[in-house]
């Protein structure tokens, strides 16, 4: 394929905390307009991943590079490759003393040079997106968890990014709250936003994701398309933990 159609490409990538190998010999292609769920157990180095591909983590060796764009130690390459990606933490990260629609703004008008009239425009797009225009003018701690989870999806998006990360995005939310978020995020996976998601909810990654990779101990173990994943998944340590979190 040309390289047009590649979103992420992540070649023999090494990350290390002190003489703790995370991350190891991690190849991964993912295509403009593909959706990928990660998977895997705790500390199997989903996270550290996607933190890796906009430089919140700095990876060893290996390489990089977002759209076209290496990921190296230039700071010009690693705003432009932030400008590009929106990324969902597990907890909200919202500005506290903000309103809801003042932390949408905030990023366009200080990084975009967008006008305020012009990013509370596209604030409101997106506030109407995940289904909350009306707490525009709240504060985030009048907000529920599932809510201002759906902020932050608006606040990355407000940005105009080509890829969302989503960093297990509904784990810091009460069960009932889990559905709403995964809902936004259906939505964005259909209208063909490329996006890579860390999390544990099996149900969406049937019905979302292109892709399914399971990690374990840093590395890539087992990808394939959901029906495939969870119906015949080829690797023991795969099998064990689809018994673990499927219950069977």
């Amino acid at each position: 394929m040309n390289d047009d159609q590649t979103a992420i490409q992540i070649r023999d990538l090494n990350k290390f905390y002190g003489p703790f190998h995370a991350l190891r010999d991690v190849n991964l292609r993912v295509r403009n307009g593909e959706r990928i769920v990660l998977c895997g157990p705790s500390g199997s180095g989903k996270s550290t991943l996607i933190r890796c591909v906009n430089r919140l983590e700095t990876h060893q060796s290996g390489s990089i590079s977002v759209l076209g764009t290496e990921l190296d130690d230039d700071v010009d390459n690693i705003d432009a490759i932030r400008r590009e990606t929106g990324m969902v933490f597990q907890h909200f990260n919202l500005f506290p003393h903000l309103t809801i629609l003042e932390n949408c703004t905030l990023a366009p008008v200080l990084v975009r040079k967008s006008s305020r009239k012009e990013a509370e425009t596209v604030a409101m797009h997106f506030l109407d997106k995940v289904k909350i225009p009306e707490q525009a003018h709240k504060f985030p701690g009048e907000l529920s968890g599932g809510q201002q989870q759906r902020v932050a999806i608006a606040r990355a998006l407000c940005m105009k990014p080509r890829i969302m990360l989503f960093d297990e995005p509904t784990s810091a939310l009460d069960p009932e709250m889990i559905s709403e978020v995964l809902d936004v995020i259906v939505t964005l996976a259909r209208e063909g936003m490329t996006m890579v998601c860390v999390t544990h909810e099996m149900g969406f990654a049937r019905q979302a994701s292109d892709r399914v990779i399971f990690m374990a101990q840093g590395e890539i173990v087992e990808e394939a398309p959901p029906a495939e994943f969870f119906s015949n998944p080829k690797h023991e340590r795969t099998r064990a933990f689809l018994g673990q979190i499927l219950g069977h």
